[in-house]
């Protein structure tokens, strides 16, 4: 028997060859079709009734086109909301054929039912109505408004209009805001529930008597395949809704690792081709991915300490390598200006991707970000740390954010030293952005400026000095001014400095030791007169305690003056090539009493140690004895 109709246009089309039974109870009366609907290349053959009776434009469209010709009518419907497989659901629905509704097609069959007006006008329970009522359904679960919104976008406007996608995204909202362990709706896949041994069961029942444990991280992975105009949306609802910023960055951190190839590699440079992480954007538009880091960007919270900085700089390069605006580039360098000192040394190994690469690192970039940070850091009123003349106070933290951002700094400028391209200038202007007293030890500046002076051989007397300005030689440790005094690339005068200062530092050791000393002898002979005097313990027991730590220091003293002695003579084997200048050198340090090559009735003179700190000044940071003359 032949099957007009809805079955013949099925079978030809679609293939639903298993609902021929159904449908030979409907078309069984062998009446030909009098509608022919055309979307896209695709034709329905139809009858009038079933359409008239549940669709106003359907009933509007046939009153038109039956006038011209009474046997068949062709209406071309190609703009209906999800094309022909929506409108198959469609006419289903008006031959009265069972459909199954799905979170995957009831936002287009909504949307179709608007578009051809299938209300309440036109019959109850009409498509309009079914829909709307699935819908609250599909709201009541994660894993269903999730696909619900996903399907949104293939008919954005009516679904705009119908405020489907602003339901989907307050539903996705409220359930991501919400405590999951206080109700009971799927997530991540909803149905995929495990047991401890891997059992899926049917019915979604889990027999452990303990329920896993769910991560306030558990919605990211889920959102992170929409689109992004949609993501973006509901981040902005989450965050209104009360969220966590440190829960919204998390997610943005997940989601733009996930889109962004070039973000979870590592430097260009460890990879060792540049080349190669350009190429990489080919998968994804350069474009798009500029785009999409740069709203990225500006969905990140503001707060401080929310984003961690290795992934505020490594937004940074990514946004170098791919030409993101001037405006998103400066927004990621305030913000990690902000949190500079929680940011690593191979992080801030930023490479430079300008068109004339001078230098192998960018050095702009991180003195942009450091001018930043202490622009904010002077200004913050609750930094814990106060300055009084050149010394800091600490509060409570022995590492306080500035000491941390001037050890920082000082070990990048030790790594990017050795580049031969590095201008003096911009070396200098880096290192002195860190105040004096951010820094305890100068160990670190010192040995920044010992590797660029010898990966810059070139540099004159006078550049290597003002170079040397950027160090304290009080500050250093016994292992670095052991080095600098040995160091043949330091200027002569701050070897001078570094001398003074190690055999002031000696001397005051010295004193201070005979003066504790002296204080425990008199200490112990009046508590032994004491002890004498109120019972019958050993009267020598107190002196014998005393003589013990005198003689602990005075081979502690000995030990000093020894290394003092090798000292020396570590200096006179330098300055076998510099004569004249080590006489003056030695003498002034009461070493040599020999009159000097250069006749000097002046030079020839005793030096008076009390004089040495106004003529043998430190050299720091433009200080005030900067303008005393040179010891040489």
């Amino acid at each position: 028997m032949a099957i007009p109709g809805l079955a013949a246009m099925m079978i030809r089309e679609c293939g639903f060859l298993s609902k021929l039974e159904s449908y030979n109870g409907l078309c069984s009366t062998g009446l030909q079709s009098d509608v022919i609907i055309e979307i896209g290349e695709m034709s329905f053959h139809l009858h009038k009734f079933p359409l008239l009776s549940r669709s106003e434009v359907l009933e509007n469209l046939i009153g038109e086109h039956s006038s011209e010709d009474e046997k068949r009518c062709v209406l071309q419907l190609h703009d209906v909301p999800g094309g022909a497989k929506t409108f198959l659901l469609a006419a289903k629905f008006c031959y009265g054929i069972k459909m199954e509704l799905t979170a995957l097609n009831v936002v287009s069959l909504r949307c179709a039912a608007e578009y051809l007006g299938m209300s309440e006008d036109y019959g109850e329970e009409n498509l309009i109505t079914q829909t709307e009522n699935f819908l609250n359904e599909v709201f009541g679960s994660w894993t269903d408004s999730l696909k619900a919104l996903e399907t949104c976008e293939e008919v954005p406007l009516l679904a705009e209009e119908l405020h489907i996608v602003s339901r989907c995204i307050n539903s996705l909202a409220m359930k991501a805001c919400a405590d999951p362990s206080l109700f009971s709706w799927p997530l991540q896949g909803g149905s995929d529930i495990r047991n401890p041994d891997g059992t899926v069961f049917w019915n979604g029942i889990r027999t452990s008597a303990k329920p896993h444990p769910v991560g306030e991280d558990w919605w990211y992975e889920d959102v992170s395949f929409l689109r992004l105009p949609l993501y973006k949306r509901l981040i902005l609802e989450v965050g209104s809704n009360g969220m966590n910023p440190g829960k919204v960055a998390g997610a943005l951190m997940y989601y733009a690792k996930r889109h962004l190839p070039l973000l979870g590699r590592k430097s260009s440079m460890e990879s060792g081709n540049y080349a190669a992480s350009r190429s990489t954007i080919s998968a994804t538009s350069e474009a798009d991915q500029r785009s999409l880091l740069e709203e990225i960007v500006e969905l990140l919270p503001d707060q401080k300490g929310v984003t961690p900085s290795n992934f505020l700089l490594r937004l940074l390069r990514t946004a170098m390598i791919i030409h993101a605006s001037p405006s998103c580039r400066e927004n990621l360098e305030k913000r990690v200006g902000t949190q500079l000192d929680q940011a690593s040394l191979q992080d801030l190994l930023i490479p430079n991707s300008g068109y004339s690469v001078e230098t192998l690192y960018d050095i702009d970039c991180v003195q942009r970000i450091l001018d930043h940070f202490m622009l904010i850091y002077r200004d913050d009123p609750t930094s814990n740390y106060v300055e009084h003349e050149g010394q800091i106070t600490e509060s409570s933290h022995s590492l306080i954010p500035i000491t941390m951002v001037a050890n920082l700094i000082d070990s990048y400028l030790a790594e990017v030293a050795s580049d031969v391209n590095l201008k003096l200038a911009k070396f200098q202007s880096l290192a002195a952005a860190v105040p004096d007293y951010a820094r305890p030890i100068d160990d670190g500046i010192y040995r920044a400026i010992d590797i660029y002076l010898k990966a810059h051989p070139w540099l004159t007397d006078s550049e290597r000095e003002q170079l040397c300005r950027l160090m304290n030689c009080q500050k250093f440790s016994l292992e670095a001014s052991t080095h600098a005094a040995q160091n043949e690339r330091l200027p002569l005068r701050v070897i001078v400095q570094v001398l003074f200062f190690e055999q002031l530092r000696l001397r005051t050791s010295v004193s201070g030791w005979f003066f504790v000393s002296e204080n425990l002898d008199n200490s112990q002979n009046l508590s032994g007169n004491l002890a004498l005097a109120r019972n019958d313990l050993h009267p020598q027991a107190g002196a014998i305690h005393g003589r013990i730590m005198v003689d602990d220091m005075k081979e502690r003293v000995s030990e000093l003056e020894k290394e003092c002695l090798s000292m020396k003579q570590e200096i006179e084997k330098l300055g076998k090539t510099k004569v004249s200048s080590w006489n003056i050198l030695l003498r002034k340090f009461g070493f040599s009493r020999s009159k000097s090559k250069y006749g000097d009735p002046e030079a020839s003179k005793p030096t008076d140690t009390k004089e040495l700190p106004t003529t043998s000044a430190p050299l720091i940071n433009g200080g005030e004895n900067q303008n005393n003359e040179s010891v040489e």
